[in-house]
């Protein structure tokens, strides 16, 4: 066994990447590059855990950009468990599939995230509401109108189940981490999170040879914010954010956050 400065590039899709430097133990191994593998989901998506809130950004970031939507639900009439709300947000799901599919477009590609407070008895839920990232194709309007229930006999439409509101995602230089950390953040509630299947998963390669721990040292005093140092380590991509942490058994460690040059 040997302790190295591990190097380990995370893709998010084409235009994000994260990069982790920082110490490692593992057996010797030749200087070739690592071919790429894909970044493991957590068990627990309850957006609670840190390595969970990471990974909800990079799969955004991943999958969805200019576009795609962000859609709010909520109800006029609370279901009585969140089993049954999942069960209704996931009718309107196989609806908006089922439009895609009619109007000839891509297969839908979803995160929902449920957000819900129970009461006293922590069994009815007292509010309830969902958000879904969703890729684009369909207009919003029709999006809206799909939260519906089925029309009965005379209805030219079915009652709706309460507010919806479909809005274009803004990407910024760090992709969707602004709208993915919104909805994470959890002040007085209980959040739950699931996908569909035919989400990209994001992409990481390891280097155990390009930086030394001298290095990693010289680069937390004074390379850590130096733009132009970080250009000529990756000359394809801009940074966008840097930042540095210290354990005192594994000693310094750098993350970095870059999107690709738009040049």
């Amino acid at each position: 066994m040997r302790s190295c400065i591990r190097e380990k590039k995370i893709y998010c899709g084409k235009k994000y990447m994260e990069v982790d430097i920082y110490s490692h133990t593992s057996l010797p191994t030749p200087r070739k590059r690592s071919k790429k593998g894909k970044v493991s989901a957590p068990k627990q998506k309850n957006l609670n855990d840190k390595n969970a809130k990471r990974y909800f950004v990079q799969l955004l970031n991943t999958n969805f950009g200019e576009g795609d939507l962000h859609v709010s639900l909520t109800y006029a009439e609370l279901p009585d468990t969140i089993e049954a709300a999942e069960k209704e947000v996931s009718k309107y799901i196989r609806r908006i599939a089922y439009k895609r599919k009619k109007e000839g477009l891509d297969p839908l590609k979803y995160v929902l995230i449920t957000e819900y407070r129970t009461g006293k008895d922590d069994e009815k839920p007292v509010r309830i509401h969902h958000h879904i990232i969703m890729n684009g194709g369909l207009d919003r309007d029709e999006i809206e109108e799909l939260w519906r229930k089925p029309k009965k006999k005379g209805q030219k439409k079915g009652d709706r189940i309460g507010f919806v509101n479909a809005d274009r995602l803004k990407p910024n230089e760090y992709g969707l981490e602004a709208i993915a950390r919104y909805l994470m953040k959890n002040p007085n509630g209980k959040k739950r999170w699931s996908s569909s299947q035919n989400l990209e998963r994001p992409e990481y390669s390891t280097n155990d040879h390009k930086y030394s721990r001298r290095q990693v040292e010289r680069i937390v005093k004074d390379e850590i914010d130096n733009l132009i140092y970080w250009k000529k380590q990756y000359p394809d991509w801009d940074l966008t954010d840097a930042r540095a942490e210290y354990n005192d058994l594994t000693g310094w460690s750098v993350y970095l956050k870059l999107r690709r040059s738009r040049e």
